[in-house]
């Protein structure tokens, strides 16, 4: 145990050494108040957390650390959770893709398939906060992120390319190979395994395996349209009318 631990305090050195950081400089980015001095005497134990940090900040394999892998590095870039397809308006512009419930359920099938994408509503906001990356915009089913969101009420998520760009306990819209959820995500330290968590208390976490992911999308907005009674082709109407209407008064502004 003892070996064990001093070879992980000797790697840790290690990392902070070949990237030419001080003490105290290194503790600032992996998150530490004042230095990292106490972890390489051996007096404080190193953190989840700060294993979070090492490997998001310089893709250091959690299992080098400890000892038990001569593999240093490993790349959260390898999933690929990118849109698989886009689209765009007559000036060019990408569009806000809308894909109501009914939709989701056939969304892992079609991920790839760019004519089922020109059958569903899209448009496109000129506000500056949908600029310089892609949103799309999905249909919540379901009760298990109340209270904060509600059946039938709308989401609006920006692209994320890899896992690296997860940020733990924030929303976001996960496509997997099978269904389409909104949920938090908790890491493990390697990213290798995801938990998914409800807001309702009613339903528990559950992992997943970060290569079941085929899209992932962080929730930046919520559209509410107080729809509980509607169907799903009625809500989506009541959508493309006031996304237009949006538009419309965003572009009267600008003239």
């Amino acid at each position: 145990m003892e070996h064990s631990t001093n070879q992980t305090i000797k790697r840790f050195k290690q990392i902070r050494e070949e990237k030419h950081y001080t003490q105290s400089e290194f503790a600032k980015v992996l998150g530490i108040k004042n230095s990292t001095a106490d972890i390489e005497r051996g007096k404080t134990k190193i953190s989840g957390r700060v294993v979070a940090n090492l490997l998001r900040e310089f893709s250091l394999n959690p299992l080098w650390l400890f000892g038990e892998s001569e593999q240093k590095n490993i790349k959260l870039s390898a999933v690929d959770v990118a849109p698989k397809v886009v689209t765009v308006d007559a000036e060019d512009n990408e569009n806000i893709v809308l894909v109501n419930v009914k939709a989701a359920a056939g969304y892992p099938q079609n991920v790839q398939d760019v004519e089922w994408y020109q059958q569903l509503p899209a448009f496109n906001i000129p506000l500056s906060e949908y600029r310089n990356a892609t949103y799309r915009g999905f249909q919540v089913e379901g009760d298990s992120m109340l209270p904060v969101l509600e059946p039938k009420e709308w989401v609006i998520g920006k692209a994320i390319s890899n896992l690296s760009e997860v940020t733990d306990n924030n929303m976001y819209v996960i496509v997997l190979e099978d269904s389409v959820l909104v949920k938090k995500i908790r890491k493990s330290p390697d990213a290798s395994t995801l938990t998914l968590v409800s807001l309702n208390p009613e339903y528990l976490p559950y992992p997943i395996q970060s290569h079941q992911i085929m899209e992932l999308w962080e929730v930046n907005s919520k559209l509410s349209f107080n729809v509980d009674s509607q169907t799903d082709s009625a809500s989506l109407k009541q959508l493309q009318e006031a996304m237009k209407t949006l538009t419309s008064e965003v572009r009267s502004l600008k003239n």
